[in-house]
């Protein structure tokens, strides 16, 4: 029998993202931004990655310009905080287009998204976390297509540019568990996430180095309300489901 290919280490990963030599491989399709996929060499090491410069960017009305690849970054920081694992590994740093971050790429099966994934079923607990996930990044744009599922089965969730607003921006395609209680695990983590921002770690000073000020204060507030409420929120104001949905 053939040897299966041995799982490489998230250090490593982020190592080799982070300090490895980029070579951009092609453009990658139905992108708003400019986003290349990438090889990424690293002592010995090579993986795919997602590159997202800065220059790149197309500019919105409701976010300040240049700031989409940080809050990217800081996605994933959340995400592995509060021990989610649902976002893959995304670093900033430079590259051939000048500074942006660059995310590990995830083969996945191209038929599938949320919507076939909750039908499919087996995602539950997934999903539910990616829910609260959102509605405390302030996800203003959680397509059905910006969830992967990985070769292995594994939700991935990607494409998180416009993220952590200040102001409510909650726009999902993901409003299955308005009013329900958030799960055990769920609260747990979010409970976890605020003592280490109370307490301040390196996770402090990096997301702190990602966000604004007032976007660090506007988490703090949505952190607080998930779990003194307990429940999945409600929309706020429209609108509330990105364009298109998938």
């Amino acid at each position: 029998m053939d040897e299966q290919p041995q799982p490489i280490a998230v250090a490593r990963v982020l190592e080799a993202l982070a300090r490895g030599e980029l070579a951009v491989e092609a453009s990658m399709p139905y992108s708003s931004n400019y986003t290349l996929l990438v090889t990424v060499e690293h002592e010995g090491l090579q993986l795919l990655g997602v590159y997202k410069p800065r220059r790149g960017e197309r500019p919105l009305w409701d976010f300040p310009h240049g700031t989409l690849y940080r809050r990217e970054a800081a996605a994933y920081l959340v995400s592995e905080a509060l021990g989610f694992g649902l976002v893959p590994p995304t670093v900033v740093r430079d590259g051939p287009y000048g500074v942006g971050m660059v995310q590990l790429f995830i083969a996945n099966d191209e038929e599938s998204h949320l919507f076939t994934m909750l039908k499919e079923g087996g995602y539950e607990q997934e999903i539910r976390r990616l829910c609260a996930l959102d509605c405390l990044i302030n996800n203003a744009d959680r397509k059905s297509g910006h969830c992967l599922k990985g070769l292995d089965g594994r939700l991935w969730a990607i494409d998180h540019g416009i993220c952590f607003h200040h102001e409510p921006k909650l726009r999902t395609v993901l409003w299955d568990f308005v009013g329900q209680p958030l799960p055990e695990d769920v609260v747990q983590a979010l409970c976890g996430l605020r003592a280490r921002l109370d307490t301040g770690d390196g996770f402090v000073e990096a997301l702190g180095s990602l966000l604004e000020k007032a976007e660090l204060r506007a988490l703090r507030r949505r952190l607080d309300r998930l779990i003194d409420t307990g429940i999945y929120p409600p929309p706020g104001p429209g609108p509330n489901v990105p364009w298109p949905p998938v």
